[in-house]
């Protein structure tokens, strides 16, 4: 296929819904967004509308497609991009969920997580599907609502209701309930599919107590779903692509071989690397995870997750009132030439990978007289550097060979003070995009190829426009030091 074609990429976030036209060459041509609510029922418990998240992802795309001047006929394909883990449960028959979905921050599934882990399933969590036994993923949560909703579990087992992740959900809406579908990145975030063999795994469905038929089919990420149905969007557009938003993004990024690895700086850090068609159990505190699967040979990845990232500058904003806006972090950490002693470890939430410390909680050290608001700034954007600096050592280890570079995206990535930081940490090239809506960008990629804009990764390998190399400057033997540093303050974090 050539010529002008367009492709839609739905980007469906934790708090808005997103439409992003890009053009044959990988260029922004519109967008659109709006947020949606969050809900928070009791402590640690967060909900989602599933009815609202499709309304806000259905008028994002009418208004992307008005705002490029561009009619569905000259779409070639939509790809779907979304949240992860986040779990919906409705009715085969009429569409309706059965109750707000629950969303990948939601914790309320933790005592399920200790029966399992009690139960000694953590072994066989972690061989068949690289994951870790925790509230975070898909399966406590399914359970979790066939038991609380009147009816659920009868119904399940009647094979009356299905269950997906977001994609799922927006796929069964943009088709009339044809298509029960996700692909093998999603369905690699539930905890129930074993990712070597493809397939969802029974003795986990087992355990879980979760019937196979609330369960979508599984296909790779780049695949002819099928067609929206021509009534939402003036006529009917190939669904080409399917990805979680991680994976999306490692794809957007060019990461198609192993090795290659990305950065998202976002609310927290997501940073992935690809291991190519090998599947090994992380030994440094890592998850494995499915990557994005352009074609039948299934691919593969090491993910670690930074919980507080962009989310210390808010608390600079909100909790310190040290600055105005959060744009304006930058320039009042740039206001003195390092952090004068001053280490932050923003654990408001426990740590994340590689430490898994949830006890671990927030610590400044090194404080002096001389310590002002612009040093604890620095430390704030320095911490988010020093945890993904511990990721990628993890990775390198688990790999057995050094990362020679890094690429990144996200909004933190906007920050050049950040980059350079992160550049001489880690003693690679960090590689921020021309365009950093990669996430978008690798779903609307997968639906390229599906549809055959694209010939294959290598051609997308070729579109890849780097818009600012950073090049680290700092000795390593400094750069060892102020992460021995960190490391100590750690330390602290998980023994206060």
């Amino acid at each position: 296929m050539r010529g002008t074609w367009y492709l839609l990429a739905l980007d469906q976030g934790t708090s808005s819904s997103r439409s992003i036209v890009f053009d044959a060459e990988g260029r922004i041509v519109s967008m659109a967004q709006r947020e949606f609510r969050q809900v928070f029922p009791q402590p640690g418990w967060v909900e989602h509308d599933p009815v609202e998240i499709w309304n806000t992802q259905l008028a994002t795309a009418r208004e992307a497609l008005a705002a490029a001047g561009l009619e569905a006929r000259e779409i070639a394909a939509v790809g779907i991009t979304n949240q992860r883990e986040t779990t919906v449960i409705w009715e085969r028959a009429t569409g309706r969920p059965i109750a707000n979905a629950i969303v990948w921050q939601d914790r309320r599934t933790e005592p399920i997580c200790r029966e399992l882990r009690d139960a000694g399933l953590a072994a066989t969590v972690a061989q068949r599907t690289g994951l870790v036994i925790d509230a975070y993923f898909s399966a406590t949560k399914i359970r979790w609502m066939l038991e609380h909703v009147p009816g659920a579990r009868e119904a399940a087992q009647r094979g009356e209701l299905a269950f997906g992740t977001v994609d799922s959900w927006l796929a069964w809406q943009l088709t009339g309930g044809r298509l029960h579908v996700t692909d093998a990145t999603n369905a690699s975030r539930t905890m129930l599919y074993d990712i070597r063999r493809g397939q969802w795994d029974d003795e986990l469905l087992e355990a879980l107590d979760v019937p196979r038929a609330l369960l979508p089919e599984v296909r790779p990420s780049s695949h002819r779903f099928g067609e929206t149905d021509a009534a939402l969007l003036g006529a009917p557009v190939p669904i080409g692509g399917i990805a979680g938003d991680q994976q999306a993004a490692l794809f957007g990024q060019g990461c198609f071989e192993a090795g290659m690895a990305k950065n998202t700086y976002g609310t927290g850090c997501f940073m992935l690397m690809h291991t190519g068609e090998r599947f090994e159990p992380s030994r440094h505190g890592l998850v494995a995870t499915a990557a994005a699967q352009p074609g039948e040979t299934r691919q593969y990845a090491l993910e670690g997750s930074v919980f507080v990232a962009g989310a210390v500058v808010q608390w600079l904003r909100d909790g310190l009132h040290a600055i105005q806006r959060s744009s304006g972090v930058e320039a009042l950490a740039a206001s003195v030439p390092d952090s004068g002693g001053v280490v932050f470890v923003p654990a408001f939430t426990g740590l994340g990978a590689p430490y898994w410390r949830p006890e671990a909680r927030g610590t400044i050290t090194g404080l002096t007289r001389g310590t002002t608001v612009a040093h604890i700034a620095r430390a704030a954007l320095e911490s988010i550097a020093f945890q993904s600096a511990a990721l990628l050592d993890a990775m390198g280890r688990d790999a057995g060979k050094p990362i020679t570079e890094l690429r990144v995206d996200g909004g933190a990535c906007a920050n050049d003070l950040l980059m350079q930081f992160q550049a001489d940490l880690l003693g690679i090239p960090v590689v921020r995009p021309e365009v950093i809506e990669t996430t978008a960008l690798g779903a609307a990629q997968l639906a390229g190829l599906a549809c055959g804009l694209y010939r294959d990764t290598e051609e997308l390998a070729r579109q890849r426009r780097v818009g600012r190399s950073f090049v680290p400057t700092m000795s390593r033997d400094r750069a060892q030091a102020l992460m021995s540093g960190w490391e100590s303050a750690v330390r602290q974090a998980v023994a206060g």
